[in-house]
């Protein structure tokens, strides 16, 4: 049996509360630039490709490609952090959870998963299709 790792609660701000939402109900969202086209992660309200305050939440499909990871042996439970290039373009932190650890290959297609944190919304991490 695996052990899961308890996971702090994300902060939300006024400027997030939109992702968060759409993370409670299983969806990933993303800022998209209404004048330059670009997505951007981690959803703020300048886009930071062009800085234009004229951006969009759009949900994302949820799919991507690790892009790199690092896998965190010497912890309690250990873990694999990493990129993942998302579909659209735009590239986000996160986890790659519910597999092999050793398994993990850059390039692999990963679909998102939400995970319990410890009193707040679920936080949207990646696992391999």
């Amino acid at each position: 049996m695996t052990q899961e790792r308890k996971l702090a609660a994300p902060a939300v701000y006024p400027e997030t509360e939109v992702y968060w939402q759409a993370a409670a109900k299983g969806k990933l969202m993303v800022k998209r630039c209404r004048d330059c086209g670009e997505y951007h992660h981690y959803p703020r309200s300048i886009c930071p490709h062009c800085f234009s305050d004229n951006t969009e939440w759009c949900e994302a499909r949820g799919t991507g490609t690790i892009y790199t990871y690092s896998v965190l042996w010497r912890t309690p439970v250990p873990y694999a952090i990493a990129y993942v290039t998302l579909d659209e373009g735009v590239s986000m932190m996160t986890n790659i959870v519910d597999c092999d650890l050793k398994g993990i290959r850059i390039g692999q297609k990963v679909r998102v998963t939400f995970k319990p944190t410890d009193g707040g919304p679920p936080m949207p991490m990646f696992t391999p299709d």
